[in-house]
């Protein structure tokens, strides 16, 4: 079953809107397939493994980190592939919750395959957290990522901000932007560093995320490099109403994707927003905005996990820019607290990771 994990997460962030699967067939006590669902419209783990082992399928074992589908999608249900190889167990890491696809265990166990479940559950839900939380919700998983000094500043007074994590930490955020399907910013860090969202990795494929920029009343530039640049993944601009018509209409012609949602106090309601963004299947979203869209978020109550990395500097003063701007809770009983915290060294970097409680 970890095999099966291992090749699961190769397929991270290009099987969307479906899971990451790893599927691994073993023979005798040999391993004598596997395969993983690489991208979503092709062939799922099961059929890969199945296929690669052949002829010694028959009469083997099926460790899969997802039950098997049981229906008829993109293409059709494993549970028959399964059958047709003369598998004579399966053992499933996780039950699929999507109700059009579940059901594939006691499908196979009606027809004669020993089935079981629950084998390295809890990495394999951690693996596809996204995809559970979508299907259960309707709308992205969302994890907020911030970048400080040790005393909580993202930026000098003047804006400075490059770098202030290690080379390791920008490299992990990239690996991050490959494994979801949108990453959003405001438009002051639009405006402040112009970036580009893409995933770069030297050296491997990558997958580039829909880039979603909040900017209420349509400030981007029609040179800004989210629209310029080359990438398969769309732009999508998230603005307020009554913006003007003759802006709207100039960023359409450029494949510009505008998305007009309602404000609530005075600021774009990010819960309308995942609404809206999950009707779009987008089942993961990143945010990687500077401290009021980061406050913003964490407020609004739709971010779901945090990645927090701290620098071994301190700016030494109040007048830098903090990692979430404006004012907090008055009492600690309303503060945010994580839970399944892990700290991480990342060369010379710090990394938190939790859970919103």
């Amino acid at each position: 079953m970890q095999l099966a994990l291992a090749l699961a997460a190769r397929g991270k962030g290009f099987t969307s809107p479906n899971p990451c699967v790893g599927a691994v067939v073993v023979k005798n006590g040999e391993v004598a397939g596997r395969g993983w669902h690489r991208a979503y419209g092709a062939d799922h783990a099961e059929v890969m493994a199945i296929d690669d082992a052949k002829d010694a399928a028959r009469g083997a074992d099926l460790f899969v980190t997802l039950e098997p589908c049981n229906h008829f999608g993109k293409t059709p249900p494993c549970t028959h592939k399964i059958l047709a190889a003369g598998i004579r167990r399966v053992v499933a890491a996780c039950p699929d919750p999507n109700p059009a696809a579940s059901g594939g265990l006691a499908f196979l166990s009606q027809n004669g395959v020993d089935v079981s479940c629950g084998l390295c559950q809890d990495r394999a839900e951690i693996l596809i957290e996204d995809f559970l939380w979508y299907v259960r919700h309707h709308t992205p998983f969302v994890t907020l990522k911030c970048a400080a000094t040790l005393d909580g500043r993202i930026a000098t007074s003047t804006g400075e901000s490059r770098w202030i994590t290690c080379e390791a930490a920008r490299a992990f955020g990239h690996d991050i932007r490959g494994q979801v399907d949108a990453i959003l910013v405001g438009s002051g860090t639009l405006h402040a560093d112009n970036p580009s969202l893409t995933c770069r990795i030297p050296g491997r494929q990558t997958r580039d995320p829909a880039r979603v920029i909040l900017d209420t009343r349509l400030t981007i530039s029609e040179t800004a490099r989210v629209i310029q640049q080359k990438s398969f993944a769309p732009t999508i601009v998230v603005t307020g109403p009554g913006v003007p018509a003759d802006k709207k209409d100039r960023l359409l012609k450029k494949n510009v994707r505008i998305l007009e949602i309602g404000l609530k106090n005075n600021r774009l309601d990010l819960r309308q927003l995942m609404v809206t963004l999950g009707e779009l299947s987008v089942t993961s979203l990143l945010i990687e905005g500077g401290g009021t869209v980061a406050a913003s978020a964490l407020s609004s109550g739709i971010v779901n996990k945090l990645l927090y990395f701290m620098a071994p500097r301190l700016l030494g003063g109040s007048d830098g820019q903090a990692v979430f701007e404006g004012k907090g809770v008055k009492k600690l009983a309303d503060a945010v607290t994580l839970e399944q915290m892990t700290v991480t060294r990342v060369d010379t970097d710090i990394l938190v990771q939790g859970y919103i409680q």
